[in-house]
């Protein structure tokens, strides 16, 4: 439909963009200023945005706190947690905020065209009439607030913001990150801490909070998206009358300053902390970051993109391996920042010596100095170039919704240039230019220019420092305890008076009127259907092969599924060595890079993994296997067999230096992940306690196997013997012809390519003789407290109702809706001041209840204590109801990709679920009432009772509530 009659605005810009099947219009809105882009498309998950541009001036975190207060009620929804009733109420396919360093955004999308227009108006509302000017409240319990119970009792910081920024600044990586950043662009706003810093948040003041929004919430200031398949006419008029046109254009100043570069590079030192188990020495980050291009250079930009996979990020990539072979880390990880004015390079060594910082530069330098001289290879800049194509074309972003990402992606060029909001849209002709520019020395001029005669760069070293988290502590207790004695008695009182109101703020429930202000779809609005599960059995020969026959565009996703049911128990975690090893060392045909190189220059990629599938309802009942993703275009199925067939065949494990490289790599992702996903580290390792599942990857990816890990790396001459054995053994144990099912994602057409590849295949497999293993899991509740050098908790209480001899319903579903964003979301993240709590009950009975970035242990632990307490008291009106059931249903509907689609029917088949199974959930979930969710209290209550706990935290903390834990260590 050709957008016409919308008087309003005038139209500065309109242009085919065939790359994304797509017509680009941009607006202004004469009378307000606005920019409006409009996307039209087929489309029917449709996503709108509003971002303002909000460079901070200073690391309070306005423009975060700010972020989480608008969406705190406004004037036509005047609710406390509008954003919570959407979650729990609306089809939303996404739905969120989030703030940057130069931009605030507001993205919503939703398939239903009801349910889009409704998460529109609350989000217009919440940005241009937010409650935030009647009540303070909402900055105090978003931003920060002092917290003093009564003029005894010790005087504490709290806030949601706070706490999620203590735990941001808690983690190693993000120190550096941001130094490096901040030291980049030192009179930018990219200077300072937009999310916050929390010694500075508590600078800001309620007033600074306020004229930020008066100063940049301005329709003029503002950039709207709307994207997908609807009336784009009737929505640009509705938000004309509703609200653009009650602001009149103005001037305002929030245009991105560029950094001046700099004379000569700059040098930083930093600290962070570590626990007391962890060492200081060999433990330091040295980074060197560049300045290189700005963003508005679509061209130059994607040209980096692809000189960060050819020189860095690829195994093997000449810079990061002489960097590794110079022992300048034991991992190094680099990337090219962009999504900012100006993008930059970054190149770290982590577990390095700080004494060898210039050695590691001078490394940098003359390692690129050599492969502008020699030229780079071509194969690798093509590899990438197909790397990258690949998936601009294929845009499977899983869950999210590529109209949102496609949103998000036009701000790197739009956000600084009013005449280029497409840009990064169409870039097949830049993937084009770039093969053409491969066969030139572009690549190798970009090097010079902006790698090696750059000063504009910086060099960041970040140090580790025992006990430098309790020194903050104690330093914060001191700052508050001595401000505390400087307040008059009325001062104190003020101070308890303003804790207790602020909590009888949280308390008081929502009035019938306020709640019935959000807009919502009625149940009779909700479809019956039920995913579909796309599962097509075959044989090729003895071989199951599974087709999930979907339009696929013409890539076929393949999966090739090895049961692990020969691996002996000892062996397990050797399984996930050998996955992270597979692809990543030579071969007899290939250096490793060179093998990664091909692969990717004719494909989308060769991944080796585990996969466990638990059964639909027995948590004891497990299916581990090792398997082999690809995904090619039809006529690279051969090519992706014969590079599957060379892996497996001619893989040289006895390569100790190459292996000792991906052990140290492997113990030092898994600091960081094991660390930084607290929340997921406490709850497989609650759940290990009882469950097979939980307890097998416990083994392959958790505590335990980061203990194997550590073990192997810091003991590896003792070990590399054993190491290389038990490989060579795995290979002939588990890539066997009985143990292989084929999972194929593609139409007829893909799949009969498939198959034809299959017997040739299968004879390359191994075959000498080997007998079935059973692998038992030791169960203990061990109920344990992890140390970390960070500043919050992550509590974690898990359980299973099958075991009291339970059922499960689809209501459980309806009660991770409401425990999530009702009863744990008001006392874990309102009242508590966690950045976010969650819950899960599974189809097999394993459940659990968990907080993210929480300042509390104990009292956490309480508030799930009572989680049956609130179902039984549960109460709620049809409307009310509703909301919940359209919320769930929400969860359930999410717009799947072809290869989303056949992961899901993979699973479905090895979990033994059926569509009877899943329609009979959603008629559980559609039919369900108040009386329903009260009985789940009894089978809540059987979780909680059980007692099975688990806490990453800070030291002192979990120190301080050590009789909780039978077990107390440090995590690393």
């Amino acid at each position: 439909m050709k957008i016409e009659n919308i008087p309003a605005y005038e139209q500065i810009l309109e242009q085919e963009i065939p790359d994304i099947h797509a017509k680009g219009s941009l607006w202004k809105h004469k009378k307000s200023g606005a920019r409006v882009m409009v996307l039209e498309t087929e489309d029917e998950n449709k996503v709108f945005n509003i971002a303002f541009r909000t460079p901070p001036a200073n690391s309070t975190g306005v423009a975060h706190i700010l972020e989480h207060s608008v969406l705190c009620g406004s004037k036509e929804f005047p609710l406390k947690d509008p954003f919570v009733e959407l979650v729990k109420g609306s089809l939303n396919t996404f739905l969120n905020a989030m703030t940057y360093p130069d931009k605030t955004m507001y993205p919503v999308a939703s398939c239903n065209d009801a349910d889009f227009k409704n998460l529109m108006h609350v989000y217009l509302d919440a940005v241009f009439f937010p409650n935030i000017y009647q009540k303070e409240e909402i900055f105090r319990q978003e931003g920060w607030h002092y917290e003093l119970e009564n003029a005894e009792a010790p005087l504490k910081l709290n806030g949601v913001v706070y706490n999620e920024m203590k735990g941001a600044f808690s983690s190693p990586e993000e120190v550096l990150d941001r130094e490096v950043f901040n030291s980049l662009f030192p009179d930018t706003p990219y200077g300072v801490e937009s999310g916050g810093d929390p010694n500075v948040i508590p600078e800001l003041s309620y007033s600074e909070f306020l004229e930020f929004h008066k100063r940049y919430y301005h329709p003029v200031n503002s950039y709207i998206y709307l994207y997908g398949n609807m009336d784009m006419e009737e929505r640009l008029n509705w938000m004309d009358e509703h609200y653009l046109s009650k602001y009149d254009e103005t001037v305002i100043d929030s245009a991105i300053p560029k950094q001046k570069a700099f004379d000569t590079v700059k040098e930083l030192t930093m600290e962070y902390p570590v626990s007391e188990n962890e060492p200081e020495e060999e433990n330091s980050y040295l980074s060197y970051n560049i300045v290189a291009g700005n963003s508005l250079d679509v061209e130059q930009n994607t040209a980096f993109d692809i000189l960060d996979y050819t020189l860095l990020s690829a195994p093997g990539a000449p810079l990061k391996q002489a960097l590794l072979d110079a022992g300048m880390g034991k991992d190094i990880m680099g990337s090219y920042e962009d999504g900012i004015y100006q993008p930059f390079f970054s190149i770290v060594a982590k577990n390095a010596d700080p004494k060898k910082k210039d050695e590691f530069v001078a490394l940098i330098r003359s390692t690129l100095e050599e492969i502008v001289k020699k030229g780079i290879d071509k194969k690798a800049i093509l590899a990438g170039i197909n790397y990258m194509e690949f998936r601009f074309r294929e845009a499977d972003y899983a869950s999210y919704p590529k109209g949102l990402m496609y949103g998000l992606d036009v701000f790197d060029s739009w956000l600084y240039d009013d005449h280029h909001p497409f840009d990064y849209l169409c870039k097949l002709k830049v993937f084009e230019n770039l093969k053409e520019k491969a066969q030139t020395r572009y690549f190798e001029d970009l090097i010079k220019e902006y790698l090696l005669d750059n000063t504009h760069a910086s060099i960041v070293v970040v140090n580790p420092k025992r006990g430098l988290a309790a020194q903050r502590d104690k330093a914060l207790e001191e700052k508050l305890e001595a401000y505390k004695s400087s307040l008059s008695k009325e001062e104190v009182e003020k101070i308890v008076a303003e804790s207790a109101h602020l909590k009888e703020y949280q308390d008081a429930p929502e009035t019938p009127e306020a709640l019935a202000t959000i807009p919502m779809l009625k149940r009779s609005d909700i479809s019956k259907e039920t995913i579909k599960i796309y599962n097509t059995p075959k044989k090729s020969g003895d071989t199951l092969l599974l087709h999930h026959n979907i339009d696929t565009n013409g890539i076929c996703y393949l999966d090739l599924l090895f049961d692990l049911k020969k691996v002996p128990q000892e062996l397990i975690p050797y399984t996930s060595i050998l996955k992270s090893v597979l692809g990543y060392v030579d071969t007899e045909n290939y250096k490793y890079g060179e093998l990664f190189n091909e692969i990717n220059a004719n494909s989308g990629g060769i991944l080796f993994g585990i996969q466990g599938f638990g059964d639909y309802k027995d948590n004891q009942d497990i299916r581990n296997m090792a398997g082999i993703k690809a995904k090619m275009l039809y006529d690279k199925i051969p090519f992706v067999f014969e590079m599957i067939k060379e892996i497996l065949i001619t893989s040289v494990f006895d390569d100790e230096k190459r292996l000792y490289e991906i052990i140290a790599r492997m113990k030092s992702r898994l600091q960081m992940g094991l660390a930084q996903a607290g929340h997921s580290t406490a709850v497989k390792r609650a759940l290990s306690y009882f469950s097979a599942n939980a307890y097998y990857q416990e083994q392959i990816a958790g505590v335990e196997f980061y203990k194997v890990i550590d073990g192997l790396e810091s003991n590896f001459e003792a070990k590399k013997g054993e190491l290389i054995s038990n490989l060579k053994t795995l290979m002939k144990l588990i890539f066997r012809e009985e143990n292989l099912t084929v999972s194929c994602t593609a139409d007829e057409e893909g799949c009969n390519l498939v198959e034809k590849e299959l017997p040739s295949f299968k004879k390359c497999l191994f075959d000498e003789p080997a007998e079935d293993t059973v692998c038992t899991p030791i169960y203990e509740v061990k109920n344990e407290g992890f140390k970390t050098s960070g500043q919050v908790q992550y509590v974690a209480t898990a359980g299973n109702f099958r075991e009291q001899g339970f059922e499960y319903t689809g209501c459980l579903k309806i009660l991770k809706v409401m425990l999530s964003y009702e009863y744990l979301w008001m006392n874990v993240r309102v009242k508590g001041g966690a950045y976010g709590c969650m819950s899960d009950f599974k189809t097999s009975g394993d459940s659990y209840l968990v907080s993210y970035r929480d300042p509390n242990l104990k009292k956490t632990l309480e508030v799930f204590e009572h989680t049956a307490d609130y179902i039984r008291n549960f109460d709620a009106d049809e409307r009310e109801m509703t909301k919940y059931v359209i919320g769930t249903i929400s969860d359930l509907d999410v717009p799947m990709t072809p290869a989303t689609k056949g992961s899901v029917s993979l699973n479905a088949w090895f979990s033994n679920v059926t569509e009877e199974e899943l329609k009979k959930e959603r008629m559980e979930i559609l039919n369900a009432t108040v009386e329903d969710i009260r009985a789940l209290a009894e089978l809540v209550d059987c979780v909680v009772k059980q007692q099975r706990i688990c806490v990453v935290g800070s030291e002192e903390k979990i120190e301080q509530e050590k009789d909780l834990f039978k077990t107390v260590e440090h995590l690393l």
